[in-house]
């Protein structure tokens, strides 16, 4: 009887010790160890400093270091690829982008699949982007830049973030809306493509507005027009496309905090916690709008649907214009 008590007694230890201690260490937030989060362009551009900016309130918030780790190239895609198959106890989540996660899906064969292997958080930031231009182009408003390109077809180029970015697909729709043929050239992030536009080796880039209002200030480029349905804040005189003569053209850029997809659910719920804090913080919105960037955070269940959204409306254009990741 003793020692059937005995053993009673032990097995209760036991399993209480396994059900309350091991999960706790297992799905620690934040995790004993750095946390990195992983941005798909180059240092200097738009998600790059919207990717300093959060992790710098995260680390104050969680009491934990958090690191960028700028991995460009493939429009996004490395980076996604990469965390696709991270950690996933809590240390590695990325600033994923609008081409990886709905539009490359449509163009190329990935090693991941976006709505499988990435976990939704939350919705980062979604914002319009604006095709700016240099003096030297000889235009000065979208009426100007689309007759040069009937004048010239196939002659007028434009920088993107790379094939399957936002950037890339918002100059083919103009092409569609318009009826013009206009290059693209891809390229590995904001900051080099910006360098290229000042050079003169490329007409025009679809930029975010955070890359290209220091030198819209300056003079060195000339914004012809923005790509939402509403003018930006940060260029309030800047029209849109829609309003310069293509009712309904709607192409924002948008950035979305997603994780490893095995990552364990409560984790995840965390993470949403701990990102809608920062980007509700006032302190923290006000540094992303001096970017251009306006936070426009949710739930996990409201990115996922988004997701399948964007994925599905740039499938057709996708499709409609032939378009190709070369």
């Amino acid at each position: 009887m003793k020692l059937g008590l005995f053993l009673k007694s032990t097995t209760a230890i036991a399993i209480t010790f396994l059900s309350v201690y091991l999960p706790a260490n297992a799905q620690e937030f934040p995790p004993k160890k750095t946390i990195t989060m992983v941005v798909g362009f180059a240092a200097g551009g738009a998600s790059d400093n919207a990717a300093r900016i959060i992790a710098k309130k995260l680390s104050e918030d969680l009491g934990q270091n958090v690191i960028v780790d700028n991995k460009p190239g493939a429009g996004g895609n490395i980076a996604h690829a990469y965390t696709a198959t991270g950690p996933t106890d809590g240390s590695l989540i990325l600033l994923g982008s609008i081409g990886p996660l709905s539009i490359a899906p449509h163009l190329m064969k990935l090693t991941y699949d976006p709505q499988k292997d990435l976990a939704p958080l939350t919705m980062g930031m979604n914002f319009p982007n604006v095709l700016v231009v240099t003096p030297s182009l000889g235009v000065k408003n979208l009426k100007e830049f689309i007759a040069l390109a009937k004048k010239k077809p196939g002659q007028i180029t434009f920088a993107s973030t790379g094939s399957g970015s936002a950037s890339h697909l918002q100059g083919e729709l103009l092409n569609v809306r318009a009826d013009i043929d206009t290059v693209h050239v891809p390229y590995k992030g904001g900051s080099p493509a910006m360098v290229d536009l000042l050079g003169g080796r490329v007409s025009g880039y679809y930029s975010t507005i955070s890359t290209s209002e220091p030198y819209i200030k300056s003079g060195q480029l000339i914004p012809i027009a923005s790509t939402g349905l509403k003018r930006s804040t940060s260029l309030p005189n800047v029209p849109t496309i829609a309003e310069s003569g293509y009712p309904g053209f709607d192409a924002t850029n948008w950035y979305a905090f997603v994780a490893p997809g095995k990552t364990p659910e409560v984790i995840l719920d965390k993470w949403n916690k701990a990102l809608v804090a920062v980007l509700t913080d006032k302190a923290t919105s006000k540094l992303l709008a001096e970017h251009g960037l306006a936070p426009n955070p949710g739930s996990r269940e409201e990115l996922a649907k988004y997701i399948a959204s964007q994925s599905t409306t740039w499938a057709k254009i996708i499709s409609d214009r032939k378009i190709t990741d070369e």
